[in-house]
């Protein structure tokens, strides 16, 4: 199973730095939409 974990880490490696060689290395995860208060009471006074 060590040689199985191994080879699964090199791939991750390997795919990281394909990711990075074509995205460059400043890849950022997208940001969360910031929630905007809504007033949706059904009448207004």
């Amino acid at each position: 199973m060590d040689f199985i974990e191994n080879v699964l880490e090199k791939l991750r490696e390997w795919a990281q730095k394909l990711i990075e060689a074509i995205l460059g290395p400043d890849v950022q995860p997208e940001a969360e939409p910031i929630p905007i208060p809504v007033d949706d009471r059904g009448r207004r006074r």
